[in-house]
């Protein structure tokens, strides 16, 4: 192996691969010794499904209605299969070696050290902004009941990141719980939304003077209202709602039965998007007219208060409250595996490569959490522009990690089919084809962001200045990477 390759010394050289055909075990990663394996079946499955429904469409789905109109159903509906291929081929490279560094771990095994820094740092982009977006939209939230309104936003801000902070620091076991609870939230929300739906389509039941049906979407401008152009620029958001989902390969470090668990998990992903998304934007299509929904208030909050549900909105308000928090502890969570990950490789500060006595890397989780105190500055200054700025910031970090799991497969699969190791029975139909697709599609959602001058554009000219930073922040740590190898990665003190 080269010597960027930062994996533990604990299988027969490549050479040997080569000759035997195979190699017995997948290379470990020396960043996933010490954690316990306290998360059950029911916490991965749940982490599944609380990854794949989040505020994109507890609030998102309304203002994308409003410009998209009921196509925006085949929108979800595409992003949701190119998330699905993402989250399958990870799971493939879970079930062949469970790694709570997750596609760190794979891009450091198959694409060297540069790959592994590039996908870790991208990745707590994508977390450390989106945790700056969660806890300002859980002020934001907040505010919506008038006991709160005089509590600066800010306030509010610093207390959620407080809150889901101390439950991380705990322990894994409860991170999981409250990524259940929260889950079961979320799900039994949809389920009795989606009842509701279903109710007063099939007895045509009035809401707010509109006859539930077909008639909805052909009386008002047919399927594509505004033409495909709104349809395609939403894609960006809508790709955005199904981050985390990738959440799934990092917890697999941190159950007892990975190899059991992890595909069980991604195989239900398929059918829950098309039931929770696809599913509930046709509904809301087909209850009101597109032009009814508004981005500033969640689409089943309009449909529940124009039949006269009591406090619809209270309830819609604590559900989406509810998701944002489960998104800011996801978050934290995440990039603590992460960073230990990439601090046993030299590539991150040493300090996010500590473990306290209940087995929970709290070192990476308070950098996420530094950077979130900021977004409570950023709350402070501009409290009004706090969330967009942030969300599209997170847009790049999610692309950038979805396209390096992909990459990370297709290095995988060449390297099984060159007999230097055994593909296991789950797998990602259709390789290479379905990994070069899906790459495609994912770059094309950067392309299509420069059509939207307002946010897409001025979001794209941070690539250069995260790509100079990237560079820069190489240089730095190059030469610890070299030692962390050259010394056969030792875990860092204090695990």
């Amino acid at each position: 192996m080269s010597k960027d390759v930062a994996t533990t010394t604990v299988t027969k050289p490549v050479e040997d691969a080569v000759n035997t055909g195979l190699r017995a075990e997948p290379p470990a990663d020396a960043g996933d010794a010490g954690y316990s394996k306290d998360l059950k079946a029911r916490h991965i499955n749940m982490i599944a499904i609380g990854g794949a429904i989040g505020t994109g469409l507890f609030l998102g789905a309304g203002g994308r209605l409003n410009s998209a109109g009921p196509a925006l159903a085949l929108a979800y509906l595409v992003c949701g299969v190119f998330a699905f291929f993402v989250v399958r081929a990870l799971g493939e490279l879970v079930v062949y070696r469970p790694s709570s560094g997750s596609f760190v771990s794979y891009a450091r095994e198959f694409l060297g050290e540069k790959g592994a820094y590039v996908a870790g740092w991208m990745y707590f982009v994508n977390w450390s902004t989106t945790g700056i977006a969660d806890i300002t939209a859980v002020a934001l939230y907040t505010h919506y009941w008038s006991m709160f309104s005089d509590i600066p936003q800010w306030v509010l801000a610093l207390a959620a990141l407080a809150v889901v902070l101390m439950v991380n620091l705990i322990s894994v076991k409860y991170f999981g719980e409250m990524e259940f609870w929260f889950a079961i939230v979320k799900v039994a929300t949809l389920v009795v939304f989606m009842l509701v739906g279903v109710f007063l389509l099939v007895t045509q039941s009035d809401v707010g003077g509109t006859t539930p049906g077909l008639s909805v979407i052909t009386d008002n401008g047919g399927f594509l209202p505004h033409g495909v152009l709104p349809v395609v620029l939403v894609m960006q958001g809508v790709v955005f709602a199904y981050a985390s989902l990738e959440l799934v390969g990092t917890a697999a470090g941190e159950t007892a039965e990975p190899k059991k668990v992890v595909p069980r998990a991604v195989n239900s992903i398929m059918w829950r998007v098309g039931l929770f998304y696809v599913g509930s934007v046709v509904l809301l299509a087909l209850l009101l007219p597109g032009s009814v929904y508004s981005g500033d208030e969640s689409p089943f909050v309009t449909v529940l208060s124009r039949i006269g549900v009591p406090a619809a909105g209270d309830v819609m308000n604590l559900v989406v409250l509810t998701a944002a928090m489960s998104s800011l502890n996801s978050g934290l969570y995440s990039t603590g595996r992460i960073l230990r990950s990439m601090a046993a490789a030299g590539s991150a500060p040493r300090f996010t490569g500590v473990m306290n006595r209940n087995q929970v890397p709290y070192g990476g989780i308070l950098l996420t959490g530094a950077v979130c105190v900021l977004g409570v500055g950023l709350n402070y200054l501009m409290p009004g522009q706090a969330f967009e700025i942030v969300l599209n910031v997170a847009s790049l970090g999610i692309i950038s990690t979805w396209v390096i799991i992909m990459v990370c497969h297709l290095v995988f699969v060449r390297r099984a089919r060159a007999g230097l190791l055994r593909r296991p029975d789950f797998r990602l139909w259709g390789s290479p084809v379905t990994e070069i697709v899906t790459i495609a599609f994912l770059l094309s959602v950067l392309v299509l962001m420069w059509g939207d001058p307002e946010v897409g554009r001025r979001t794209l000219l941070l690539v250069p200045v995260i790509a100079a930073a990237l560079v820069a922040g190489w240089f730095a740590v190059r030469r610890r990477v070299t030692l962390a190898a050259d010394a056969g990665i030792s875990v860092p003190k204090g695990s």
